[in-house]
C-alpha cells in the first residue's frame, strides 16, 4: 500500500467547522483536549441538543430543501422530538451510569456527502468530542451543510465550538496516524478498501473501530398489490423508488441495486412495464442531471450483463432510466451499474431470497407486504443478512440504528455501580 508521508513539520488542515484559519494536528488535538465552556459534555447534553435543533431548522428552509432534498430528511432527523426520543433510548438505569466514549474520529465517504452529519450529530449528542475528516471531493450538499453549521454556530453555546471539529486534508500518513492514535473510537464509512486502509493506522489499545464497509440493498414488490393499486398509489411507489435510487447517484449502500417482484409471471410482466413507465414519468418531472458519461456507464453495465448471460432483456428510457430483466434472481448485481439502473427478477415468495442474501446485504425496501410476511422473511434470514426493512421511498432515511448498530449505544459507555 502506498503511503503519503508529509515531511517538514505538521501538515496544514483546512478547518471547515468551526470555519477558521488552517490548523495542524497538534493544535487540533490540544484545542479539543481543553475543558469546554460550562463543563464537560454529558450524554444528551442540552447545549449540543439546542445547536442540533437550530441547525436542523436551517436545513428545513424551503429553498435549501428544494435544491437538496436529502437535506430535508436530515433536518427532519434533527427535530426536537426525534432528538429527545434518541436520548431516551440510552437513559441511565439503576446501577448503570452512561458516559461519552471521549474523542471520536469520523472518516466518512465522499460519494454520500451528507452521511457524516448523521454520524457526527449522534456522537455529539452522546457527549463526545469529535473530529470529522471531510473529503476534498465533497461538494454540493456537503458545502451547504457546512455553511448551515457555521451559520448556526453564531448563536450556539461556546461548548459546541470547544468540542467539535471538521477538517479537510489530503492523504497523509502522519495526520491520519496522529488522529487515529488520539481517538477513543474511530468511525469509518466507505468501501471495503477504505476500511482496510484505515485499519493499517494503529489505535490505542483501549480504542476500537466502528466500520461501515461495502453493502448492497434491494427492493421487494408484490405484483398482486401493484395490480390492485389505484393510480395514485402506483405513482407514490415510483416517486419513492426515484428518491431511493437517484439521490446520491444510486451509490449509497442503502440504494437498491435490484428489484424482486413476488408473484406469477403473468402478473409480474405487465407490472414491471407499468412501473418503468411510472418511473420515467417521475424522471421527466424531476429532470435529474444525467451527463454523457453516466449514460455510457449504464449502457456498458446493461449490455455487459447481457453478454455474460445474466440479462435477457435490456431497455432504456432516454439517458436516465435503464431496465434490465435478469435471467435468474441469482444474477442480481451487487456492484454499482450507474444511476437510474433497475435490474429486476421474479420470485414466487419472499423466502425464496433467503439463500441469495448474505452479510453484506443491508436494506430491503418493500411494497405490498404486511408486517407478518416481513417478520417471517427476517426470521428466515436469522440475522445473517439484511439489517433493515423499510417501505419503498425510505431507503435513505437515516435512523439511530444503522447497519445493525445502535449508534448512540456505540458512542457511549456504561459504568456499573454494584452494592453488596
Amino acid at each position: 500500500m502506498q503511503r503519503h508521508v508529509h515531511g517538514g513539520g505538521p501538515m496544514s488542515l483546512a478547518l471547515r467547522f468551526p470555519a477558521g484559519a488552517d490548523t495542524d494536528t497538534l493544535r487540533l488535538l490540544a484545542d479539543l483536549a481543553g475543558e469546554p465552556t460550562g463543563g464537560a459534555l454529558v450524554v444528551g447534553d442540552e447545549r449540543i441538543a439546542e445547536f442540533l435543533v437550530a441547525f436542523g431548522r436551517r436545513l428545513l428552509a424551503p429553498a435549501l430543501a428544494r435544491r437538496w432534498p436529502e437535506l430535508g430528511s436530515l433536518g427532519f432527523f434533527l427535530r426536537r422530538g426525534e432528538i429527545a426520543k434518541a436520548v431516551a433510548s440510552v437513559a441511565e438505569q439503576p446501577g448503570a451510569l452512561r458516559f461519552p466514549q471521549g474523542l471520536i474520529f469520523h472518516v466518512p465517504p465522499a460519494n454520500v456527502d451528507t452521511i457524516f452529519v448523521y454520524s457526527w450529530a449522534l456522537a455529539a449528542l452522546a457527549g463526545n468530542r469529535n473530529m470529522v475528516r471531510i473529503s476534498a471531493r465533497s461538494a454540493g450538499a456537503a458545502e451547504a451543510v457546512l455553511d448551515a453549521l457555521n451559520a448556526t454556530l453564531a448563536d450556539a453555546h461556546p461548548a459546541v465550538r470547544d468540542t467539535q471539529r471538521m477538517v479537510t486534508y489530503g492523504r497523509d500518513d502522519a495526520v491520519t496516524t496522529a488522529l487515529s492514535a488520539a481517538c477513543d473510537l474511530r468511525v469509518v464509512w466507505g468501501g471495503d478498501d477504505s476500511v482496510q486502509r484505515l485499519r493499517t493506522y494503529p489505535l490505542r489499545p483501549a480504542a476500537r473501530d466502528l466500520t461501515f464497509p461495502d453493502r448492497s440493498s434491494y427492493s421487494v414488490l408484490s405484483a398482486a398489490a401493484w395490480r390492485d393499486a389505484p393510480a395514485a398509489a402506483r405513482r407514490a411507489v415510483a416517486e419513492g423508488l426515484y428518491n431511493d435510487v437517484y439521490w446520491f447517484d444510486q451509490a449509497a449502500c442503502a440504494s437498491p441495486r435490484g428489484l424482486f417482484w413476488v408473484g406469477p409471471a403473468e402478473v409480474v410482466d405487465p407490472a414491471q412495464d407499468e412501473l418503468i413507465a411510472e418511473i420515467a414519468a417521475v424522471v421527466a418531472t424531476r429532470a435529474p442531471a444525467v451527463d454523457a458519461s453516466m449514460a455510457v456507464q449504464k449502457q456498458v453495465s446493461a449490455y455487459g450483463l447481457a453478454a455474460e448471460g445474466d440479462a435477457t432483456r435490456v431497455r432504456f428510457v432516454g439517458n436516465a432510466v435503464a431496465a434490465i430483466e435478469l435471467a435468474r434472481p441469482e444474477a442480481v448485481p451487487q456492484h454499482w451499474l450507474g444511476t437510474g439502473t433497475f435490474a429486476y427478477a421474479r420470485i414466487d415468495r419472499l423466502t425464496d431470497l433467503v439463500p441469495l442474501l448474505e452479510r453484506r446485504d443491508q436494506t430491503i425496501t418493500h411494497y405490498g407486504f404486511d408486517r407478518a410476511a416481513l417478520v417471517e422473511f427476517a426470521r428466515a434470514l436469522g440475522g445473517r443478512g439484511v439489517d433493515r426493512f423499510v417501505p419503498v421511498g425510505q431507503a435513505l432515511a437515516f435512523a439511530p440504528v444503522w447497519d445493525g448498530y445502535d449508534l448512540l449505544r456505540e458512542f457511549t459507555r456504561l459504568v456499573t455501580v454494584t452494592m453488596t
